[in-house]
């Protein structure tokens, strides 16, 4: 049964009552690591409470979010956290991959020397983290990594209209803790299509690179649609 938000900020010092701003992070944080769950309700004066501010900038950090497409505000319900059917999900990730696929291949053409050089030490870090990953366990470090890689493809795309597109359909997945149903095999998979994009990217392929972003994409759909449809890892 989903409960309230009491203690789930504990430990976190008060904001300033004009962090609308920092209010908006802290519940992003809290919802993408499952510290707030999908269709929990997110009460404004609880939330004020745990986090020492006002009501004001929680109503504005929700509203952000809701824009976002992490919190729904429903009439007489008031704010909770979005929850997603595997429809809308899978919706998501093929506009995820269409925006990054295109993302990817004006990216070719316009990717700096210390762009790639930033795309080959995130490649490197990923293959330290992949070394040592079992399935379950340590997998914090190689979504961040994750992160960066495809931050990192979003800037050198030069576009910040398609960055921030695709910025709304990358957070969604994460409320379903998505990276936690990663295998060392699939950790794997991931670092063999960064290697090939950079080498892409390296050679200015605009089409292959295109291919491989949404085919890496895809594979972190079918990673949480077999979660949530309750079938083995692989």
């Amino acid at each position: 049964m989903v409960g309230g938000v009491e203690a789930i900020f504990s430990g976190h010092p008060p904001l300033s009552r004009t962090a609308s701003a920092a209010a908006t992070e802290v519940i992003r944080e809290a919802i993408v690591d499952g510290r707030l769950v999908p269709g929990q309700r997110l009460k404004e004066v609880q939330l004020a409470t745990e986090l020492g501010i006002s009501r004001t900038p929680i109503r504005e950090a929700l509203l952000l979010l809701q824009a976002e497409g992490l919190v729904e505000a429903t009439p007489n319900r008031g704010s909770t956290v979005r929850a997603y059917d595997v429809g809308e999900l899978e919706d998501m990730y093929e506009l995820r991959a269409v925006l990054e696929g295109h993302a990817a291949r004006r990216a070719a053409t316009r990717i700096t020397d210390d762009a790639l050089r930033e795309l080959r030490a995130s490649c490197a870090r990923f293959q330290e983290l992949v070394t040592g990953h079992r399935a379950g366990e340590g997998v914090t470090e190689l979504v961040e990594e994750n992160g960066v890689f495809h931050e990192i493809v979003l800037d050198a795309c030069g576009s910040h209209r398609l960055t921030g597109m695709v910025r709304q359909v990358v957070v969604a997945p994460l409320v379903y803790r998505s990276y936690i149903w990663y295998s060392p095999e699939q950790a794997r998979l991931s670092l063999h299509a960064h290697t090939q994009l950079v080498h892409t990217l390296e050679r200015g392929d605009g089409e292959r690179a295109d291919a491989i972003m949404r085919e890496h994409v895809f594979q972190a759909r079918d990673v949480l649609v077999r979660h949530l449809h309750g079938e083995p890892r692989r």
